[in-house]
Order: C-alpha cells, then sequence, then structure tokens
C-alpha cells in the first residue's frame, strides 16, 4: 500500500479541483447516491477530546475510504492541531487496502474547501471583506480557500488570543489582500459580508443582533455541547448543511447550534437546504441582496473521499509516497 505523508498531501491537493469535487459529491450526496453512514464516536472523559470513524463509498469515483480523526480542542496550548487524522483507500473491488494518507492535512483542506463552495452558492457577488473568528488552522486554510470564489481585498482576523489574531495577520500574503487583526468581536463582525467562524469557542462568537443584511456566516467549529452561533444568528438566517442527518446527529457529532432551534420549535429541520440542493436547483440559495445566509459545517466522510482520491490520482501520476507491505 502506498503511504503519503502531511508535506506530500499538502503538495498533491489542489484546492481549486478540490472545490469542484466536493460540488459534484455533494449533489450525489442529496440525491442519496452516496453510501455514508453515521460516524462513530468514541469520547475520552472528563471532556478530553473523541476519536472518530467516517467511513464512505463514492461510487461516481470508485472510492471506499474512512478515516479515522481524533479531536483534542485543547491541544492548541501545547502546540499539536486540535484534529490530528488519517486517511485510509481501500479497492472498492477487493477491499484491499490502497493507501494510507495524512489525514490532518485533508481535514484542514476539504473543510475549508466546503466553505468556499458554500461561499461560491451564498455569499454576494460582490463580497470583498472577509472576517476570520480564530487564528488556529482552519483559520489559515480559510484564508487560502475563501479569495478562490470571491475577490477578497481584506481580511479581519478576531481571536480569543490577540497574540495569535496578529501573527496570522503578519502571515497572511500582503500582496493578495489586506490584513489585520481586530480587538473585539464586535468591531470584527461590522461591515463584514463573509464570515468564517473557525473557533473552539464554548460559548457563541456569531451574535444575530450584530450580523449585517446581505452577510454570508461559514460556520466550522467542533464545540462539543456548546455553540458557536447564537439562536437570534440562525433565527435570522437561511440555513444550509452538507447533510441534514449529520447536521441533526445527537452530539457530539452534530451541530447543537441547529438542534437546540429545532428540539425548541425555533426552525423546522425542513427549513434547512443542503448544499447539493442548490447546486441541483432542487431548492434556492440566496434569494434577495439583503437575505443572511449560513453555511453550518459539521464535516462528514464524503468530503475527505473526494480529496482522498485527488490525492492519490495525483500521487500515481507524481510517483509520490512510499509502497509499505503489510
Amino acid at each position: 500500500m502506498l503511504f503519503l505523508n502531511r508535506r506530500e498531501v499538502e503538495k498533491l491537493l489542489d484546492l481549486d479541483r478540490l472545490i469542484e469535487g466536493l460540488a459534484d459529491a455533494m449533489i450525489e450526496l442529496s440525491a442519496g447516491r452516496v453510501s455514508m453512514p453515521a460516524r462513530n464516536v468514541v469520547e475520552i472523559a472528563p471532556s478530553r477530546g473523541l476519536l472518530a470513524a467516517m467511513p464512505v463509498y463514492l461510487g461516481s469515483t470508485n472510492t471506499l475510504s474512512t478515516k479515522l480523526v481524533s479531536v483534542y480542542p485543547e491541544n492548541g496550548g501545547c502546540g499539536i492541531p486540535s484534529h490530528q487524522a488519517v486517511v485510509l483507500v481501500f479497492d472498492a473491488t477487493t477491499g484491499t487496502p490502497v493507501a494510507i494518507m495524512d489525514g490532518t492535512s485533508i481535514t484542514a483542506a476539504r473543510t475549508a474547501c466546503g466553505s468556499a463552495l458554500a461561499t461560491r452558492l451564498l455569499a454576494r457577488p460582490e463580497a470583498r471583506v472577509l472576517t476570520i473568528l480564530g487564528a488556529g488552522v482552519q483559520a489559515r486554510s480559510h484564508a487560502r480557500a475563501i479569495p478562490r470564489v470571491r475577490q477578497i481585498k481584506e481580511v479581519r482576523i478576531w481571536s480569543r488570543d490577540p497574540q495569535k489574531a496578529e501573527a496570522l495577520a503578519q502571515e497572511l500574503p500582503a500582496d493578495v489582500f489586506s490584513a489585520r487583526s481586530i480587538p473585539t468581536l464586535k468591531e470584527a463582525l461590522a461591515g463584514a459580508e463573509i464570515i468564517c467562524a473557525v473557533t473552539h469557542s464554548p460559548e457563541p462568537v456569531v451574535m444575530g443582533e450584530w450580523l449585517e443584511p446581505g452577510v454570508h456566516v461559514n460556520s466550522v467549529g467542533l464545540n462539543g455541547q456548546g455553540r458557536e452561533v447564537d439562536e437570534m444568528a440562525v433565527l435570522k438566517s437561511a440555513v444550509v448543511v452538507e447533510s441534514r442527518d449529520a447536521a441533526l446527529a445527537p452530539a457530539p457529532s452534530g451541530a447543537n447550534d441547529l438542534i437546540w432551534p429545532i428540539q425548541t420549535g425555533l426552525i423546522a429541520r425542513e427549513s434547512i437546504t443542503e448544499v447539493g440542493e442548490i447546486l441541483s436547483g432542487s431548492r434556492p440559495g440566496r434569494t434577495s441582496p439583503e437575505q443572511i445566509t449560513l453555511y453550518k459545517s459539521v464535516g462528514i466522510a464524503v468530503q475527505d473521499a473526494v480529496a482522498a482520491r485527488l490525492v492519490l490520482d495525483a500521487a500515481r501520476v507524481q510517483g509520490a509516497g512510499v509502497e509499505l507491505e503489510l
């Protein structure tokens, strides 16, 4: 089987092709043509982290894969990524393992490219101001992905750790857009046209009272029993997800931001739209310039399969990786 390390995966994975591949896969998923069971999660008490297994079969590319991912939100304090993973790819005809690759970089890239796809569908075409809430791995990957679908001119970064926000602002390419750290959350949201919330905050950071007409929000943070988006933001928004089943699965897999408003009758499950439904034309996306749109992502296995297939195909063409014998 082929082994591909993080450096090789990052080099081989083309983000523009990944966005297009995700679009095709989201259509298939919403049409019921993807075999993707709910993720299995083992929680490590007391509230330390979790290990999830995410198997999937994507028939259009004949990709059979599974990701094993650990999520330890407190790892940032010791310089270790909060999400660490491996992806295994199998021959779909024989079941033989054919590749194992770094899944940490795949998780970062496919999550951000999923947000980029949602942004392409939902953000106003003239959107130029991007606010990123958070300053970790996903903040960096979103800063790379979102400008691929909108002509971003200004990036604002807010973090609970101001030093990390400033460091990220200095790190981003000044020749592409201007980037600066913002000291307060309210100031960061004011005037934002696209917001990417990529935090592990136990309390909401996307506040409905501060959202301005026409803004598009991507929320990808995994917050355990907490919420990244408050109920007012959900109520004010047209809500879009990768998969209703995945987004509304019980904690810690689903999105508490949406589960609580549904359980209390504030919104209906049927009001939530899937990305694939917008792409297929079966349901609308943005319906007016003033509408607020919210893409709530929980991350799904078919996204990993799309990324893994792109990496594996590129590795075979370029002769990358190391062959291992089990």
